[in-house]
């Protein structure tokens, strides 16, 4: 797909002029590529693991995942608020600031990468426990976390990179970086799995792998675009608040899924682990099939910061109603190639009984309950960049609880495993309906009373919290009633 011509030069405003739909568009399609080939290699990776012939195996890769989600989830909130803030500052012409900041936030992941990394892998044995894995699933799901847990330290840098990227309208850039790490996968995971017969150690492996190749591409990519410089502890201290403001927020929401999901496997659990089998394939399949929903929700945050940055209201509703019509006219596609390609996928990955009976369900049901998902999503990404955070978090966490956890345990109880995954695609409708009406009034409540500052008077401000060493004041992140 095109992209918009790039300088190299943080400091350029992009999204501030041109086609809303073909910013939209082109963030969103490249953002899919580069998420794909994660999320595609991953799917491979259990596809191999699924020839082993073990689904104890399968199961034992899905509880990790669970795991490996908390982290990421951590890394996704300090991605977040380094999109917000450095989109916003190019929005308002501060090249010097941007730069500033995705500089000190790259050392604050690194060192939240490396205790992420530590305090997990002190407690995996009893988190393992709570989420359903017993016996040999155990064992093996525990080893595949030593392993590939450490490497978190590799992904936290990587994951922000991307996002440090598509904040400066570099979604090629922002692609290469989660490609590269891909395509490093495709040719190591069945050379390790099978070619040198470590099975589930050799997907681990390959994910340590994948994530350097992140780092590596994507320092090379932040440097094209002077978006890094030496750091500086007295920045990295006084952005640190700031960060966090957002970051904690965005953390917390999202959290929220990763929560979910390890209910809904221990809802599953109860019925053997062909319903565990079966729900690891869902979990993975469905980031793949529905990405561009994820990159469309990293991709608008930036077009909505720079927007706002410039004072462009009517073009950041724009970007809600054009992300909106996307969202829909995709998941009609996706929806489409599920319910047909169902049975050919199931006897793929060697599932049988409840585990086939599950996953068919999950792709006649799924296109409803990812289109309500997906205007979750458009609304997070415009809650966490234009300064109400929490709202997102609230969200989210009522969709996790509320919106999961009861109707899940109800239809477990009156339809068994399909009552777990129709419980919670309930719940899900809610939620999306809720907040696009409160994304469209956080617009309209900035509008009204919350402008950016001038650009002179931004650098003022900024060149006296320099002098001082003050940190700025974050966005307010109350709810926008």
């Amino acid at each position: 797909m095109p992209e918009a011509k790039t300088t190299g030069d943080a400091g350029a405003a992009r999204f501030v002029t041109g086609s809303i739909l073909r910013h939209v568009v082109v963030m969103s399609g490249t953002g899919s590529v580069g998420l794909m080939a994660i999320f595609a290699v991953d799917l491979l990776s259990l596809f191999y693991v699924s020839k082993l012939g073990d689904p104890a195996l399968t199961a034992a890769v899905g509880f990790a995942s669970i795991v490996q989600f908390f982290a990421i989830a951590i890394n996704i909130g300090l991605m977040i608020a380094a999109g917000a803030l450095v989109s916003r500052a190019i929005g308002r012409g501060d090249a010097a600031g941007a730069r500033r900041i995705a500089t000190s936030v790259n050392v604050h992941v690194f060192v939240v990468s490396g205790l992420l990394a530590l305090g997990l892998v002190a407690v995996l044995d009893p988190l393992l426990r709570a989420i359903g894995a017993e016996g040999h699933t155990l064992e093996v799901a525990k080893r595949y976390l030593w392993i590939s847990l450490p490497s978190n330290l590799l992904l936290g840098p990587g994951m922000l990179a991307t996002g440090l990227l598509r904040a400066v309208g570099a979604a090629r850039d922002a692609m290469s970086v989660t490609l590269g790490g891909a395509i490093v996968t495709v040719f190591l995971d069945p050379a390790l799995i099978f070619g040198l017969g470590l099975g589930v150690d050799g997907a681990a492996i390959a994910v340590c792998v994948a994530r350097l190749t992140f780092v590596i591409v994507g320092v090379r990519a932040l440097q094209h675009h002077r978006l890094l410089e030496r750091p500086r502890l007295a920045a990295v201290l006084g952005d640190l608040p700031e960060v966090t403001r957002i970051a904690l927020p965005a953390v917390l929401t999202n959290l929220a899924p990763s929560v979910a999901s390890a209910f809904i496997a221990h809802a599953l659990s109860g019925f053997g682990p062909e319903a565990i089998a079966g729900n690891v394939v869902i979990d993975r399949l469905a980031p793949v099939a529905f990405c561009g929903l994820f990159a469309m929700s990293g991709s608008i945050g930036p077009i909505l910061g720079q927007n706002w940055g410039a004072g462009r209201f009517d073009r950041m509703r724009g970007v809600l109603i054009q992300g909106a019509l996307v969202t829909a006219l995709y998941i009609v596609l996706v929806w489409l190639v599920l319910a047909l390609a169902r049975g050919p996928l199931a006897r793929a990955f060697e599932l049988t009984g409840v585990a086939a009976d599950l996953f068919g369900f999950f792709c006649l049901v799924a296109g409803p309950v990812w289109f309500f998902n997906g205007l979750l999503f458009l609304s997070n990404a415009a809650f966490n960049n234009l300064g109400f955070p929490f709202v997102s978090t609230l969200l989210n966490w009522g969709r996790a609880t509320l919106g999961t956890m009861p109707p899940a345990l109800l239809g477990a109880a009156y339809y068994g495993p399909k009552g777990v995954i129709a419980g919670t695609g309930l719940g899900s409708v809610a939620f999306g309906l809720v907040a696009l009406v409160l994304a469209f009034r956080t617009v309209g409540s900035l509008e009204g009373g919350n402008r950016p500052e001038p650009e002179a008077e931004s650098e003022a401000r900024e060149a006296a919290r320099h002098e001082t060493g003050a940190p700025a004041p974050a966005p307010s992140s109350g709810m926008p009633l």
